[in-house]
């Protein structure tokens, strides 16, 4: 798995973007990434979340926003849910296999997630369709 030309391509983003971080400690999660300040404070936490998950689309992998995201876990229940997600959200989640939900302009992909307690865990969902112009 290529995660460098991802990565790098995000850094690049989020430093021209305007600026949309959301923190909830009742859910425990960090949604955002938008700008150089937001990312160094995502990172500074990254460790603290066992989930961390990308959004991107198209060939260039222009990173998105705006995601509607879905955990579930494996006998099927909601664990976690979050409307306008991206483009870097991390999650709390317990010690456990999921299946990452998330739907951008109508097009749902789907991942399935193991995480082992010990180990942060990243995945990137990367929709083929080019971005808005």
């Amino acid at each position: 798995m290529k995660l460098h030309k991802p990565l790098l391509l995000a850094t690049a983003l989020l430093v021209t973007l305007p600026s949309a971080f959301a923190e909830s400690t009742a859910s425990n999660y960090l949604n955002g990434g938008i700008g150089e300040g937001e990312l160094a404070k995502m990172q500074s936490s990254a460790k603290d979340y066992p989930l961390h998950i990308i959004f991107s689309e198209g060939k260039s992998g222009t990173y998105i926003a705006d995601v509607t995201v879905k955990i579930l876990d494996l006998h099927g229940k909601t664990v976690f849910t979050l409307s306008e997600a991206g483009p870097i959200l991390y999650v709390n989640l317990p010690k456990g296999t999921y299946i990452v939900k998330a739907v951008s302009r109508d097009v749902t992909l789907s991942q399935k997630v193991k995480l082992d307690g010990k180990h942060n865990k990243s995945i990137i969902l990367h929709w083929k369709h080019e971005p808005d112009e």
